[in-house]
């Protein structure tokens, strides 16, 4: 059943702010999880789909990538979010032909995303054609046909950008780089190239893997957590569940982020009903809240105080051995240690020297410790350089190789690392090329690709012509809106792989195309038989996931089945893959990604086990496959931000009713922000020297390479936060982040440190 107007009741509030909440999770969770999941599914469709999350023979949550426990499972094995996440995919409202009938492409771009988010499930393939109002039903033969024509017309391969979103299976992902290497380029941007590219490029310089070391036993071994530019109450909730389990046997915790997230100081678990009444598991012993973008003097300032004592007290704070037995640079690091001031480090954090020296205190007496981080640490100029700090820091204590010790970037969409396993990456792997021609007998491009920063300024410069959507929402996900919306307008053809609508659509080419795709949810039946399709996690393990509910509508094809006509459509007699046989049975994806990609050996077998396998990982048990085989320590920058008194370091965040760009509601719950999302958060010192009070309205702007960019009509909302700190919603400032400043080596966008003027509107 369509729906035939904006969904209103939420919206039509006015902001109401609230003291932020002391205890994550509990009651409210499990009543917003119940509300959300039977409000859009039913009660009893909802409670089946609530029984299979992150079961052994379930599917996996589309949400987030946290691993699930490799023995017993809880019966109720998901968080909040994830019951979110399930429930907008399985909604039984619907966005079919109806709908599009009755409301045009302009009429659309007027609503929120919230709005759009709600207008239920795609039924079937739609195409906006060229000086069209509205999206119109069209047949999959004629969709692929017209696809696979414009396709072959460019003058070159290079011309064409192919984008994946991190939900994309791991058999979906190897079939989709497959026909995209077949077409002729490596124009493979994905959303990792947005979230943790600094994360694999630092990883991968120091340790020889782009991957974090840990698996989610180790947290349990753990004796100091540290947690940087994280917030896993939003985002990762089940993560808490770990941390509390840690808690419990004796590790330390010390967050380090500039907003004090409820997430991170208590969590009331709803899995065990007698700590309702309590005041939850206090989490966090060392909370430094710090200033945007001070994490390379914080850890800095940490390795000196660690080098102290160890001087101190010999033999007794790092471990020497491993440091000259498995490490590289040591003596260069501590020469260049030597040229910072420990205070004039100190400073530059916004935090007391006292609270440094705890944190410093716990780590010098501790040896295993892992470090987990997120986009706060990553989304930044010198975003390769923080992670190459942390290294640093697990280096000096021997920190990685070991249980309970090791590396954990906290990876977002459930299969994001999966994907850039099976090769979706605008660098072509030389190996990885070998063994592509080696199993299908084709020369794969050599020459990089577009990663998402230039893929934005290729469609800008009329360079490429042809942008594909593997999932996500490219528009609402990336920087710079305005900039990147010209790039998708200049294309003569914009093709959108998706569940439900978003703002990417009503942005488009001169033709667009909707392709309606099967969820995690569904059952996917193919020639042979119901399917199953594999996913991997943070950890490195490689799992089944197996939906099992009637498709939203008989029109949805699965996302292997798409590519595979795409392909066929596109690359006629000219392709070398039997396409038809790849998806009657997955299996034989399988059994193709076993013979290319390392470490899927007795794929089909091993998959099938109960939570699957784990994936080599060198720097897991203390093997560094680095050039020089050993691991390597790092000379790493300070960030340099020279704020006049009027500037502010902004970065954007999520709010508790959202998953990256879908937004489930208007209440930002452990924030105590409801009814408004177009706020930016502010330190109250700051907001009197500026003439600003609460809820003042204001316009903010950025300026690079002379470029203004606006963002107009937000609320001010005192927070504590760091002064000349300020916090806003993603994706509503996105339209202030430049497309071209970007993190050195990575090219991550600055979305955690853009500098931004406050204006207030008279």
């Amino acid at each position: 059943m369509a729906k035939s107007s904006k969904i209103t009741t939420e919206e039509e509030h006015k902001i109401k702010l609230t003291h932020p909440k002391k205890v994550a999770a509990g009651l409210p969770s499990i009543l917003s999880s119940a509300r959300h999941v039977y409000g859009e599914v039913g009660v009893v469709e909802g409670t089946k789909l609530m029984s299979r999350i992150n079961q052994f023979h379930g599917f996996d949550c589309p949400g987030c990538a946290w691993p699930d426990p490799d023995d017993k499972r809880s019966p109720v094995e998901f968080c909040e979010n994830g019951a979110k996440a399930v429930a907008e995919e399985a909604t039984t409202d619907q966005c079919d032909p109806a709908f599009f009938k009755a409301h045009s492409v302009a009429e659309l771009s007027g609503w929120t995303d919230y709005e759009l988010g709600k207008s239920g499930r795609l039924t079937e393939p739609m195409m906006l054609r060229a000086g069209g109002t509205h999206y119109e039903a069209i047949s999959w033969q004629e969709a692929f046909q017209m696809i696979g024509k414009q396709l072959q017309q460019f003058a070159s391969p290079d011309e064409a950008i192919f984008y994946t979103s991190g939900r994309t299976s791991n058999e979906a992902a190897f079939l989709y780089q497959l026909f995209v290497r077949q077409y002729g380029t490596n124009n493979l941007p994905d959303c990792s190239n947005m979230c943790h590219e600094s994360s694999g490029t630092g990883l991968s310089e120091t340790v020889g893997i782009g991957k974090g070391s840990v698996t989610l036993e180790d947290f349990y071994e753990a004796e100091v957590i540290m947690i940087m530019g994280q917030n896993p109450g939003t985002n990762h909730p089940r993560m808490l569940t770990a941390l509390q389990k840690a808690k419990h046997n004796g590790a330390k915790i010390i967050s380090v982020n500039p907003l004090p997230e409820t997430g991170l100081m208590s969590f009331k678990n709803p899995q065990h009903p007698w700590e309702m009444a309590g005041n939850g598991t206090a989490l966090t012993d060392i909370f430094l809240q710090i200033r945007l973008n001070a994490d390379v003097p914080l850890l800095k300032a940490l390795m000196k105080l660690l080098l102290e004592k160890e001087n101190q007290y010999p033999g007794t704070v790092l471990d020497k051995d491993f440091i000259q037995n498995h490490t590289s640079g040591y003596e260069a690091l501590l020469t260049d240690l030597q040229n910072y001031d420990t205070d004039e480090l100190i400073s530059q954090t916004a935090l007391s020297r006292k609270r440094i020296e705890e944190a410093a205190e716990l780590l010098a007496s501790r040896q295993k410790i892992i470090v987990c981080w997120a986009m706060g640490l990553t989304q930044h100029k010198n975003g390769v350089d923080n992670v190459r700090e942390i290294v640093n820091l697990l280096l000096l204590k021997g920190s990685i190789g070991k249980a309970g010790a090791g590396t954990c970037p906290v990876r977002g969409h459930s299969n994001v690392q999966g994907d850039r396993t099976m090769g979706i990456w605008e660098k072509l792997k030389p190996e990885f090329g070998r063994k592509l021609k080696e199993t299908f007998n084709f020369d794969p491009p050599a020459k990089d690709g577009y990663d998402v920063m230039h893929s934005i300024e290729a469609m800008a410069e009329g360079k490429a012509k042809f942008f594909m959507g593997m999932g996500g929402n490219f528009l609402s996900a990336t920087p710079d809106t305005e900039y990147t919306a010209k790039g998708l307008r200049q294309c003569e053809m914009t093709v959108q792989v998706s569940t439900k609508l978003n703002r990417s659509h009503l942005v488009h080419g001169k033709t667009a195309f909707i392709l309606p795709c099967l969820g995690r949810t569904e059952l996917d039946e193919q020639v042979s038989g119901p399917q199953f399709l594999s996913v991997e996690n943070s950890t490195g393990v490689v799992h089944q996931t197996r939906g099992g509910k009637d498709p939203a509508s008989p029109h949805l094809l699965s996302e292997p089945k798409i590519v595979a006509e795409l392909a066929k459509a596109t690359l006629g007699k000219d392709t070398t893959v039997d396409w038809d046989e790849m998806v009657s049975n997955y299996d034989h994806i399988r059994d193709a990604i076993e013979k290319t990609v390392d470490g899927f050996d007795a794929y089909n077998i091993r998959v099938r086990n109960s939570g699957g396998f784990y994936l080599p990982n060198g720097a897991r048990v203390g093997k560094f496959n680095t050039d020089i085989g050993k691991a390597k320590f790092t000379i790493n920058e300070n960030p340099d931000h020279q704020l006049a008194a009027d500037e502010f370091l902004m970065m954007t965040i999520r709010s508790h009713d959202q998953y990256n760009t879908t937004i489930y509601g208007l209440h930002d719950r452990y924030r105590g922000i409801a009814y408004d999302r177009r706020v930016v958060l502010m330190n109250e010192e700051d907001m009197l020297l500026q003439g600003l009070k609460k809820e003042d309205k204001v316009n903010l702007f950025s300026y690079y390479d002379g470029v203004e960019r606006i963002a107009e009509r937000f609320l001010v909302v005192p927070y504590s936060i760091p002064k000349q700190c300020v916090a806003t919603y993603f994706p509503e400032a996105n339209t202030l982040v430049p497309h071209n400043r970007m993190a050195r080596k990575s090219n991550q966008p600055i979305s955690k440190s853009v500098v931004i003027r406050i204006k207030k509107i008279e």
